[in-house]
């Protein structure tokens, strides 16, 4: 029996968040009097005083990463890919030996923080538990995770990392006097420090070297590799390959607008818990692309994120408020080649995006935990279906089934 469909009798070994999350099932959540509506779709309540609060800090990472490490009996194994610009480590964690290769990063906007607590709950699950299906899938996949892509953004609640375009130039002397980069920032969120949007510094020629006459780049086209946490992601990824030979899938964690509601499907109308992406990479399925990188498969992608909806439904029914999934917003002619996920598939690896309903200040506590469930079970559904091959049975275009929120019926 696989891990997900295992969820109902093994909820109660997960801890509070999980449980708290069952009884959410049945009953609304709660939140404070401030709320935005959307006419015509309902109310949509959030924290009357945000904060964030509630998630795993830096500081307790490393702590957390520790424990789960020492209580495996060396099934989890904890190294350090690289160093912000403010010293802080980018932790890695991997378990299983299996010749699939899942890579999970979180929180590369350093205010989108569900990521994070759902690979330390599969982390510390897959590390120690003695269940013989779990077992079986650390035979067939690997799973390598960075729990905390933008430590130095995380730590001040805000999407950018923490780094100047002059150590920028001094990291890249070649760069002295160039244009700043479209995606760095002198502020972000309100505060007066200047960094990088790290998921459009990604590039899919991975021995890319900055050069002066591609600044300051365009939206649209790839990134530079200029941030340490982006050149510590990609290294990882080509080390993983060299060892491997490919990197079957690469997912990342990341929070949308709260308050969408699903439109058509079978909660139709209802706020969407999370919305699955495949890389956007243009018209026809990126064809664009196709001559210079021909193991581009969006198929695959598609199939990977299936995988992902499908477990997540099938784990909680389709009425639940766990199991409001979606696609996320994706117009043909939308691009982005300078994200992970383009860069990644790019190199024949399938890319799923994950975006969670709301920031991490958005809502109280219930609604934290709730959230954080859905996102590990989607993970520990793609993991399944990567150890048993049922992801590469699925038919990539049944992903366009599930509903989106809105955006099909808005395009030109």
């Amino acid at each position: 029996m696989s891990l997900t469909r295992k969820r109902n009798k093994i909820l109660g070994t997960l801890g509070a968040g999980a449980m708290l999350c069952t009884l959410l099932v049945a009953a609304p959540v709660s939140a404070a009097p401030n709320q935005a509506t959307t006419p015509g779709q309902g109310t949509c309540k959030l924290s009357d005083d945000p904060q964030f609060t509630g998630w795993t800090s830096y500081s307790e990472l490393g702590s957390a990463l520790q424990r789960i490490e020492d209580n495996s009996n060396g099934r989890v194994q904890v190294d350090v890919a690289g160093q912000t610009e403010l010293g802080r480590n980018l932790y890695t964690a991997r378990v299983g030996t299996g010749d699939r290769v899942l890579l999970v990063q979180s929180a590369v906007h350093g205010n989108e923080k569900t990521g994070t607590e759902a690979l330390l709950g599969i982390l510390k699950k897959l590390g120690s538990s003695n269940d013989p299906a779990v077992k079986q899938t650390l035979e067939n996949v690997t799973l390598v995770a960075m729990p905390m892509a933008n430590p130095d953004g995380g730590e001040l609640n805000r999407r950018t990392n923490v780094i100047s375009w002059e150590e920028v130039e001094r990291r890249h002397p070649q760069l002295e006097g160039s244009q700043r980069a479209w995606y760095h920032r002198l502020s972000s969120e309100g505060i007066d420090l200047p960094g990088f949007d790290l998921n459009r510094d990604f590039n899919a020629d991975l021995d890319y070297v900055p050069q002066p006459g591609d600044l300051p780049g365009d939206p649209k086209d790839a990134g530079f590799y200029l941030s340490p946490e982006s050149q510590a992601i990609r290294d990882l990824y080509v080390k993983l390959r060299d060892e491997f030979g490919q990197v079957d899938a690469v997912v990342d964690l990341h929070h949308m607008g709260p308050c969408d509601q699903q439109t058509g499907g079978e909660q139709d109308g209802k706020h969407i818990s999370v919305a699955l992406d495949y890389p956007p990479l243009g018209i026809n399925d990126g064809a664009s692309y196709k001559e210079d990188w021909p193991l581009l498969d969006q198929d695959k992608s598609r199939r990977y994120a299936l995988a992902v909806a499908n477990g997540i439904k099938d784990s909680y029914g389709s009425q639940s408020p766990l199991a409001a999934v979606g696609r996320y917003f994706h117009p043909e002619e939308r691009e982005y080649a300078g994200q992970g996920r383009s860069a990644f598939a790019l190199n024949g690896s399938a890319t799923v995006l994950f975006e969670v309903r709301g920031q991490s200040d958005d809502f109280g506590q219930k609604m934290k935990g709730m959230l954080v469930q859905t996102v590990q079970t989607g993970i520990e559904s793609l993991i399944d279906s990567m150890a048993t091959g049922e992801v590469d049975t699925l038919e990539g275009d049944d992903f366009f089934d599930y509903p989106d929120y809105g955006w099909d019926e808005t395009r030109d």
